[in-house]
């Protein structure tokens, strides 16, 4: 079975020139890391800030080359570095951030932000991607009166549909979710994360889904890879990273995570009061 996305120790590392007083050294960003997807899942990538997480997006999205190692997508070797970007390539992978008000233009209506990938990447006539455009706005949520509007006039929740909406207009095989949610209310990223698991199931869509938030990594991974400066030291199906942890990195990232639950809130309220 060939797998949507495929990494083989895939590596990536920063050179910083010296000075005068200082010597050049290198940063190992990205040790190593192997992973399969396979069409329809959701593989989590976890672990704290600077742990190499988007790094590793930004050679997934094809965004960065990797230092060393490979790469396939739909079992085709990628190689950036050496043989560039074909525009298939490109339609095949898209990506969502985490702030979608600093990439959405604030000059262009929401119409022509959907409208562009297709100008770009595609033949269409204006009116095959105007159609398009409507469509995919009333699958993330919105309607044809947003069509002519402009980003500041959207509320977060809005504007990171509208950022959905455009990462899908090329019909992708992989969706990479850099802290899609994290910039949103509670109740918002509910429904955020339920328009993602609606439109997975709809179209098949393969999610790679950056987070440091294990809530919502355990609602919407199907596996999850546990990163810790730079190495992947954990990696499992949700079900046997969450009930049985092995690394103890992977279990001090859970114990500090605060539970929810009303016996959890009481016991924390109970060590404060005696504290």
């Amino acid at each position: 079975m060939t797998h949507v996305l495929e990494t083989r120790n895939l590596v990536r590392d920063y050179h910083i020139a010296g000075g005068i007083f200082r010597k050049g050294r290198t940063i190992h960003a990205v040790k190593g890391i192997s992973l399969a997807v396979d069409q329809g899942k959701t593989l989590a990538i976890v672990g704290e800030s600077g742990c190499g997480k988007s790094t590793l997006a930004r050679m997934i999205t094809m965004i960065d080359a990797p230092t060393a190692g490979d790469m396939l997508i739909d079992g085709q070797k990628v190689d950036i570095a050496k043989e560039g970007l074909t525009p298939e390539m490109r339609r095949k992978v898209q990506i969502v951030f985490q702030n979608p008000y600093g990439t959405l233009n604030p000059r262009k209506k929401i119409g022509d932000i959907l409208m562009e990938p297709l100008v770009i990447n595609t033949s269409m006539k204006r009116d095959e991607r105007q159609d398009r455009a409507m469509a995919m706005l009333k699958k993330v949520g919105l309607d044809e009166k947003h069509f002519g509007r402009y980003p500041h006039m959207f509320s977060g929740g809005q504007r990171q549909r509208v950022a959905i909406a455009r990462a899908l207009m090329l019909s992708p095989r992989l969706l990479v979710l850099d802290e899609p949610v994290s910039a949103l209310d509670l109740s918002v990223q509910a429904q955020v994360l339920n328009l993602l698991a609606d439109l997975q199931d709809e179209f098949q869509l393969t999610y790679v889904f950056i987070s440091h938030d294990l809530s919502v990594v355990r609602y919407i991974a199907d596996d999850v890879m546990v990163m810790y400066y730079g190495e992947a030291v954990e990696y499992g199906t949700r079900e046997e990273v969450f009930s049985d942890p092995k690394h103890a990195y992977t279990k001090t990232l859970f114990s500090a995570t605060p539970r929810a639950d009303v016996e959890s809130i009481k016991a924390r309220l109970a060590r404060k009061n005696a504290a």
